[in-house]
């Protein structure tokens, strides 16, 4: 399915496309000449990060009536599927709940893009809750070792894809996600951290940090993801599933993190910004996570631009203008 230059674009349907990190695949996807869609509950995604011109139908994955009247509408040539329950944490409490969604959805959507024909479907999946705790960069070979139920939900979701690719002949490709942040992240809930330390920091409110904050993490930029998205969707890998890692390979702490929004916010308010302190651990979390993404770079030709020491000043002036400092 790759795409030449000269030829027309690709008709992408995204699920959870008003969301955080499917917001700015459609924008990437519009900057290279193809034509997104969206499909979303709303549920964490906002209308704000919807795109006039962009065909928008606001169902959840499980939707079977809903699901099969947007496919039949957009006629999408490929799927990038990135609605999900997204707390580790929530998948503890509501295990039922994260598979209901993350299982559930993820079938739904799978089976109509079968239907239709679709050439190519990627799913966001995840290298931390993968691989579980790694001391140093994992490749794609690594075992797999959930912890969580929401780790869980994403081995079963690429063993559906492969199932997928193997019996019905869809070409899938997941993408194993290190921690992404970014303008747009959704501060509300207990998943992106960046996004919670902006705001509370940017409103001069006390952020806490879980536990001893030796959370060693890779932190990916949002708009790096989307672009990872895009070649995922258009470049042709070598088998009918793949997965590729999408991170930086560097290490990062919570205490770091914090330290790096905690200067960038300072710089944007003028008011005064508690600095954070420590709360209980919470359940789920890894000590360590860390994914090696040569593959993708090997064969799609992707790789991280924006580093965290760039990434993090330009999240905190998203969220300054957001909350008006």
């Amino acid at each position: 399915m790759r795409v030449q230059d000269g030829e027309s674009g690709v008709k992408v349907l995204v699920t959870g496309g008003a969301g955080f990190i499917g917001s700015h695949i459609v924008d990437a996807l519009r900057e290279a000449g193809h034509e997104p869609a969206v499909l979303d509950n709303l549920s964490t995604g906002v209308r704000d990060n919807l795109v006039d011109g962009v065909p928008f139908y606001e169902v959840d994955c499980q939707d079977e009536a809903g699901v099969k009247a947007a496919f039949d509408d957009f006629g999408p040539d490929a799927v990038c599927h990135q609605a999900a329950q997204l707390s580790v944490s929530r998948s503890v409490r509501e295990p039922k709940y994260d598979a209901q969604c993350n299982i559930l959805g993820l079938l739904e959507v799978l089976q109509n893009a079968q239907r239709v024909g679709c050439e190519r479907f990627v799913f966001a999946s995840s290298g931390g809750v993968l691989y579980g705790d790694v001391d140093s960069p994992a490749p794609e070979d690594t075992p797999a070792n959930p912890i969580s139920p929401y780790g869980i939900t994403k081995m079963a979701g690429e063993e559906y894809l492969k199932f997928f690719a193997r019996e019905h002949g869809l070409p899938g490709v997941a993408l194993r996600y290190a921690n992404v942040y970014g303008p747009r992240q959704n501060p509300h809930g207990e998943a992106g951290v960046v996004s919670i330390f902006c705001e509370r920091m940017l409103q001069g409110e006390s952020t806490k940090i879980n536990g001893d904050g030796k959370f060693i993490r890779d932190y990916v930029y949002g708009p790096d993801v989307a672009r990872a998205n895009v070649l995922a969707l258009t470049k042709d890998p070598p088998s009918r599933f793949e997965a590729y890692n999408v991170g930086t390979s560097v290490p990062t702490d919570v205490n770091e993190l914090a330290a790096e929004v905690y200067s960038a916010c300072k710089s944007q308010t003028d008011k005064t910004v508690p600095e954070p302190t420590h709360g209980p651990d919470r359940p789920g979390d890894l000590r360590s996570s860390l994914v090696d993404f040569s593959k993708i770079k090997g064969q799609l030709g992707w790789e991280p631009r924006v580093q965290l020491g760039e990434g993090i000043p330009t999240t905190v002036e998203w969220f300054a203008e957001r909350v008006g400092v």
